[in-house]
């Protein structure tokens, strides 16, 4: 669910590079929508889709899913939330160029792609809506206001499908975890991966034109900041 840096072989570095190479390969068709913008920090942003309880628990679940207290920024500090708010809002939200006719059969294989009536934005809706009617059930709160640790735990059954969630709602963790990737990840145009700081920490050159001389110098560090498609260094 999210990376317990230093456990084994998999240190944080290199979970959010595998992350980073196989975001783009979830099991649910996304794509990323956005016109450039001057975003503000997050705690100076207001919510353009979430209502204020659907906006307390993306803080706290993408706050879980790439924590903090690593040695790297965590979605907070990259402002995945606001790239989530942003994308929800707009034609990804809407799933404007998806195919979304019928018929849907939430029992198909995830193979076979999504399975669903609700579009994104819908789909984060009622999945928020039901999980955290669970998580009151369950431990007796709302998502955002359980301790780390219930969260954590609450997130793992939510992935292991051990919450009951209507048929339809499947694919919510699957959209939440892959979404906050791409938040992570995506060039800061979108809205998230503030300060280019996801890239700095895994050493990622980001829109240079050219860096062919270092492609064939394996484990050899970048010596060059990022530069985002609008031009910003990090």
């Amino acid at each position: 669910m999210h990376d317990h840096s230093q456990k084994g072989s998999l240190t944080r570095r290199r979970f959010l590079m595998v992350s980073a190479a196989t975001a783009g390969l979830a099991n649910v068709p996304m794509s990323l929508h956005a016109k450039p913008a001057d975003f503000p920090p997050l705690d100076q942003y207001t919510p353009v889709y979430f209502t204020p309880e659907e906006w307390a628990f993306i803080l706290a679940a993408t706050a879980r899913l790439i924590p903090s207290d690593g040695d790297g920024p965590g979605a907070i500090e990259t402002r995945v939330p606001l790239f989530l708010d942003q994308q929800l809002a707009g034609d990804y939200g809407k799933a404007v160029d998806w195919y979304m006719e019928g018929p849907h059969d939430p029992a198909a294989a995830p193979q076979l792609g999504y399975q669903t009536p609700y579009n994104p934005a819908q789909l984060y809706r009622e999945g928020i809506k039901a999980f955290d009617a669970w998580c009151v059930t369950e431990h007796g709160a709302l998502f955002a206001k359980l301790t780390t640790e219930q969260q954590d735990a609450a997130l793992q059954a939510l992935q292991d499908n051990k919450v009951g969630l209507e048929p339809e709602l499947r694919d919510f963790f699957t959209l939440l975890l892959g979404n906050t990737k791409e938040g992570y990840f995506a060039d800061p145009m979108y809205g998230g991966n503030q300060g280019m700081q996801a890239w700095s920490y895994i050493g990622f050159p980001g829109a240079r034109a050219s860096f062919k001389e270092w492609a064939d110098q394996y484990n050899v560090r970048y010596p060059l900041g990022p530069v985002s498609i609008s031009g910003e260094r990090a």
